[in-house]
């Protein structure tokens, strides 16, 4: 990697500008690159609610919420004053959330990064039968699943990359002129990012 220097912070926008200003931010990405190991920590640092898109969409038995009523949901939750959502949903709820962040988190990692981590995660998760949200667990026989909306694995390496796009266009928008975007495109930039948020944090208090 180059070296970071100052200007190069300003270009590729890995540090936010204003720590202040970060009260509910958006954090995106695919799935597998750590949104939500991100939003975590930005929620423990800041003391805001984690607000988990899969949580509400995903009903019992893998069951998705309609839309109508998703976005309904959301809509109420984001109407506080700080949060961090943490999801992507770009063609469902992308203009509801860009018009209350004050911030957009994009996790860039390299595709094999992301392979990497989906693929761990995911064995993880089967063989301890981890509980998701609802009840769900993933399924051993989605893994091999030829069929993206049952295998997270194929998912991951099909739609990396998209909620990115989204979120490069949404900044050529005069209207989200005022959102900070911050992209991280390695384990550096994303650590770098979490102590930028802790020093400010602890300098508040």
């Amino acid at each position: 990697m180059p070296e970071i220097t100052p200007d190069r912070v300003r270009q590729n926008r890995w540090q936010v500008t204003d720590n202040d200003l970060v009260r509910r931010i958006w954090v995106v990405g695919t799935s597998g690159s750590g949104k939500s190991t991100l939003a975590a920590v930005i929620c423990e640092r800041l003391g805001v609610p984690w607000i988990q898109l899969d949580a509400l969409f995903h009903q019992p038995d893998w069951t998705p919420l309609p839309k109508p009523e998703f976005r309904a949901v959301v809509a109420r939750m984001i109407a506080g004053d700080a949060w961090v959502v943490d999801g992507n949903y770009t063609g469902t709820l992308d203009d509801l959330v860009l018009d209350r962040a004050d911030t957009v988190v994009s996790l860039e990692l390299p595709r094999r990064t992301v392979m990497r981590q989906v693929v761990w995660r995911t064995a993880r998760r089967v063989v301890t039968r981890e509980e998701l949200w609802n009840g769900n667990r993933e399924r051993l026989r989605n893994i091999f699943s030829l069929d993206r909306e049952r295998s997270i694995i194929l998912w991951a390496w099909t739609s990396h990359g998209k909620a990115q796009r989204r979120v490069r266009a949404a900044r050529q928008e005069a209207k989200y002129r005022g959102i900070q975007f911050v992209q991280l495109g390695s384990r550096r930039q994303v650590n770098e990012f979490v102590a930028n948020l802790a020093t400010s944090t602890s300098d508040r208090d």
